[in-house]
């Protein structure tokens, strides 16, 4: 393949006009003036800016303020919990307690209630003794009244009867070598004899006599005598009522004991 020479005047010489004179136009002058705004479109870049980074800082101010409103609440429901919890611990401190109150309450109740059912029954126990203590010590008084009313009557029969029988009495005192003392009771008396052994004048033998009834009643002798016969004698004075012979028979017994 040949080869061929560039030739510089070749390239653009067929392409443009001829060199102009000096004092042609140039041809930068012949084209329209063209403006692109560069100052406007600078302005408004810089205001856009500004307005961005406006933008821009009021959104982190917000931001900063939400969150620390956010903290805020945070720290307000933390607060609130907190404070929940602690009523709720004071009002389960309270509930229980209200609970031990009420059991202690329940306890002294029911041991009140005991007590009261205690002291009930002992107030009734006590209230039907004194019912029957009252019922005995009328019975006890009407029976006190009743032997005092016996009693009475038996001590005016023995006045009279010792107004009739003393001289009697003193008779018969004399003639058996017999005294009449007290047995240490109301409605007993002693019969005491004496001269009964000849080698002794003083020995004595006595028994006791009870009157609290119509019917005599010896309760004791000495020396012994024999019961079968000292029986008969008493059964014979409460028939015949003849006091100074059922004396001098007692005399015989003793005499017949004592020999």
């Amino acid at each position: 393949m040949a080869s061929s020479t560039f030739d510089p005047s070749l390239s653009t010489s067929g392409m443009r006009p001829p060199l102009a004179s000096a004092d042609a136009p140039s041809v930068a002058d012949s084209l329209p003036s063209i403006n692109f705004g560069f100052d406007d479109l600078r302005n408004r870049m810089a205001q856009f800016t500004a307005k961005f980074d406006a933008f821009i800082e009021r959104g982190r101010k917000q931001v900063l303020e939400e969150r620390n409103q956010f903290h805020i609440n945070l720290a307000e429901l933390q607060e609130d919990e907190r404070m929940r919890q602690r009523d709720i611990e004071i009002i389960t401190l309270k509930t229980q307690t209200h609970e031990q109150t009420l059991q202690k309450e329940a306890a002294e109740a029911a041991e009140m209630h005991s007590a009261i059912n205690s002291i009930t029954g002992e107030r009734d126990s006590r209230l039907a003794k004194r019912d029957r203590l009252k019922q005995q010590i009328a019975e006890t008084q009407k029976a006190i009244n009743q032997r005092v009313e016996a009693q009475k009557a038996h001590a005016k029969h023995l006045d009279a009867q010792s107004r009739l029988n003393s001289p009697e009495l003193d008779f018969w005192q004399d003639y058996l070598c017999l005294r009449i003392e007290g047995a240490g009771r109301e409605d007993r008396l002693k019969f005491v004899y004496s001269h009964l052994l000849e080698k002794d004048w003083e020995a004595e033998a006595w028994f006791e006599l009870g009157t609290a009834s119509r019917d005599y009643e010896v309760f004791h002798t000495r020396p012994k005598v024999d019961r079968d016969a000292l029986e008969r004698e008493v059964d014979l004075v409460n028939d015949d009522r003849d006091f100074g012979a059922f004396l001098k028979r007692m005399r015989k017994l003793f005499a017949e004991a004592m020999n």
